[in-house]
């Protein structure tokens, strides 16, 4: 009987031919967990805004992946020692870094469950494929949750310099064609070292690192937090809390039953510990899900607000979305209330879903995550943020917030 091949050659757009070299990542390769990520967009709502950018969670981390294996090529030749256990157990780390991202996932973490982080979902995933799979996860498990000794790898994974934020950026922005997003990572890998068990990187490299700073800046403003994707996501959000609270009041949408439990359901952190059907059901949920119930409820749900919402979304009909670096006044949050209550015949209590104002911020760089440390021919090594002759080091830490309001351009 012939064996399967386990070895696949991957084709990808960014990086060429992509080698899959091991049979147990090759396993969680094809397992159904990892296999859903291909039916969860990468960006989201970002397509309403940049057409092309329909790639997958799953394409993504197959980048990752790759990454990290030139990452670790690198590390390797300038002296350091890395195990073959240990490079398998880095690359599966990475490979399962996003498995927990549910569909449109920072809108699903804000609306159909509480207090959940997709890390959280990722981290009780692997422990499950880890049972599955005869520990074969545990050292990965160990880098993920940085509790291995040497913490580069976990660096690796998760920080300031990641690999995972090196392919997102590159990818987002082939498949955006935002090219000020792109960034060199075949340099930057090529740059990388370890001194005391940290993650440096050459002093040549410096202005790769000015560049993908800059370039991270700009991704999240003219991709991630652009006007109209906030808006699209806002609006997802209400369409999903509505959806949650029309049900829980006792109308039976249409929904599939992954999708069905959300709605029914409360569901926390501590749900997820102690109900199985809580992570079997996550992990049954993606994109066709939350579009198919919307597309439905646009024209069949019985309760006006959700119908109108996710008509509103379906047709792409936003609201009107304004920005400001300062709060928006009570007084025009009022009369923007009174407007669209005359002008739609909204109830007060359901006012919420149609005029609401928040904030976003994002840093260009923050210490939270680690610093990016710049290696000198004579040994030293500072934090870029001093170093650098192109980057205000205010400018680097501090946030950026800016303030926003919504409401249905009709009553305009």
């Amino acid at each position: 009987m012939r064996t399967q091949n386990k070895k696949k050659i991957l084709n990808d757009p960014i990086y060429g031919f992509i080698n899959i070299p091991d049979q147990i990542i090759f396993d969680i390769f094809e397992h159904k967990y990892f296999q859903r990520l291909r039916r969860i967009k990468q960006l989201g709502m970002s397509h309403l805004v940049y057409p092309s950018a329909v790639h997958s969670r799953f394409s993504h981390a197959l980048g990752a992946t790759f990454l990290m294996g030139e990452a670790l090529n690198t590390i390797r030749y300038k002296g350091t020692e890395i195990t073959k256990e240990e490079r398998e157990a880095a690359l599966l780390a990475i490979l399962l870094h996003d498995v927990g991202h549910g569909p449109f996932s920072h809108a699903l973490e804000y609306s159909l469950v509480k207090d959940v982080s997709h890390e959280k979902i990722s981290l009780l995933i692997m422990e499950k494929l880890n049972i599955k799979f005869d520990g074969k996860l545990s050292l990965a498990i160990s880098i993920f949750k940085d509790e291995y000794h040497k913490r580069f790898l976990h660096q690796l994974v998760s920080s300031q310099l990641d690999v995972d934020r090196m392919d997102y950026l590159r990818r987002d922005s082939f498949f955006t064609g935002v090219t000020e997003g792109a960034i060199g990572t075949q340099r930057i890998i090529k740059m990388i070292d370890v001194v005391d068990d940290n993650i440096v990187i050459e002093h040549k490299g410096i202005y790769s690192i000015e560049s993908f700073l800059h370039s991270r800046r700009i991704m999240y403003w003219q991709v991630y937090l652009h006007k109209t994707v906030l808006v699209a996501e806002q609006l997802l959000m209400s369409i999903l809390r509505r959806a949650k609270e029309v049900s829980k009041n006792g109308e039976v949408l249409f929904a599939t039953p992954p999708l069905a439990y959300f709605l029914n359901e409360d569901v926390d952190d501590k749900l997820f510990e102690k109900d199985e059907n809580a992570l079997k059901n996550y992990t049954l949920l993606d994109d066709y899900d939350i579009l198919a119930a919307i597309k439905t409820w646009a024209y069949n749900a019985e309760d006006k607000v959700l119908r109108d919402l996710s008509e509103r979304l379906i047709n792409r009909r936003f609201f009107k979305i304004e920005y400001s670096d300062k709060e928006f006044s009570f007084a025009r949050l009022k009369k923007l209330k009174k407007l669209t209550q005359e002008k739609l015949s909204i109830s007060e209590e359901d006012l919420s879903y149609y005029v609401f104002t928040d904030h976003t911020s994002n840093y260009m760089y923050s210490n939270e995550g680690g610093s990016i440390d710049i290696l000198f021919k004579d040994g030293k090594v500072k934090d870029i943020a001093n170093v650098s002759e192109q980057l205000s080091v205010a400018k680097l830490k501090k946030p950026i917030r800016k303030y926003f309001i919504c409401y249905p351009k009709e009553i305009l």
